[in-house]
C-alpha cells in the first residue's frame, strides 16, 4: 500500500469570481520527487501557496503526515516537517553563508534568542553548518557576505538553509529559476542529494530537469489537473502537447 505525505482533495481558490484553481485532487507519494508543471496562467503558484498555507482554499482539503493543515499558518507547517523555498533567493544579504546557515540552525534548534548571544556561543552549531555548507558546494565562500556570491550561489545557499530545518517534505518553487546554463547540473545533483530520505514537490519550467530528476508529473491547465503521470506519460499526452502548443519539447 503506498504512502502519500501530502493530499489536497477538492481543492479550489476564487477570486472576485474567478477560479485561479478548481477542484484539485493531488498526492504526492513519500520519498518521491514530484512536478507540478504547466503553461503560464495554469494555477501553479496559486496550488502552491494553497499547499503551503499562504492562502487559505475557498473549498476543499489538504492532509500533510495524515493531519489536517488547510487552515494553519506557514510557521505553524513549517514546524510540521513542510518547508518552502522561494523563486527569488530568500537569504540574509549582510551575513555570511556561514551566518546564514547558522541562523536557520538556531531556529530548529529553538535557540532564536542566540542572535542576541556572543559567536562563540554559537560554536556548537558550526559542525552541522560545515557539512551543510559542504553539501551545496559553499566552502570556498564560507565567510562571504551573501549579497557578494552569484545568483547561483545564492539558490543553493537557500537550499542549505532549508535543509538545517530538517524538513520531511520540501516544497521548490522554480528551483533553476535565473540560473545560468552552467549551474543547472550542479543543482539538478544537490536537489537529488537533498531528495534522499525526504520528498519534494517542485514547481518548475525547465522540461529536461523535470524529466530527469521527477518521479512523477501533475500537469495544470486553467487551474485544472490536466494529466498526471510519469514525465514520458504525460509528454505524450495530446492534451498536454496541446496545452504547451509544443513547449515541453523545446
Amino acid at each position: 500500500m503506498e504512502s502519500y505525505i501530502l493530499q489536497a482533495t477538492g481543492l479550489s481558490k476564487q477570486f472576485r469570481g474567478f477560479y485561479a484553481v478548481k477542484d484539485v485532487n493531488l498526492r504526492v507519494r513519500r520519498h518521491s520527487i514530484h512536478a507540478l508543471i504547466g503553461p503560464n496562467g495554469a494555477g501553479k503558484t496559486t496550488c502552491f501557496n494553497l499547499l503551503t498555507t499562504f492562502l487559505r482554499p475557498t473549498t476543499g482539503s489538504i492532509q500533510f503526515n495524515d493531519r489536517e493543515i488547510s487552515a494553519s499558518d506557514p510557521a505553524t507547517v513549517s514546524s510540521m516537517g513542510l518547508v518552502r523555498s522561494f523563486q527569488i533567493s530568500a537569504v540574509f544579504g549582510q551575513m555570511t553563508v556561514l551566518e546564514n546557515v547558522r541562523v536557520a540552525l538556531q531556529q530548529k534548534a529553538g535557540m532564536t534568542w542566540a542572535f542576541w548571544r556572543r559567536d562563540r556561543a554559537l560554536k556548537v552549531l558550526d559542525a552541522r553548518a560545515l557539512e551543510l555548507i559542504a553539501m551545496v558546494g559553499l566552502t570556498r565562500w564560507l565567510h562571504t557576505p551573501a549579497v557578494e556570491l552569484s545568483y547561483g550561489r545564492k539558490r543553493v545557499l537557500e537550499l542549505a538553509t532549508t535543509i538545517a530545518l530538517e524538513p520531511e517534505m520540501i516544497l521548490l518553487d522554480e528551483p533553476m529559476a535565473g540560473l545560468g546554463h552552467e549551474d543547472i547540473a550542479p543543482v539538478m545533483e544537490i536537489i537529488r542529494s537533498v531528495a534522499k530520505g525526504r520528498t519534494i514537490l517542485m514547481v518548475e519550467h525547465n522540461m529536461k530537469v523535470i524529466a530527469e530528476l521527477c518521479d512523477r508529473v501533475t500537469v495544470l491547465q486553467s487551474g485544472q489537473i490536466l494529466a498526471e503521470g510519469s514525465y514520458d506519460e504525460v509528454s505524450r499526452d495530446p492534451a498536454v502537447i496541446e496545452a504547451y502548443v509544443g513547449g515541453a519539447n523545446d
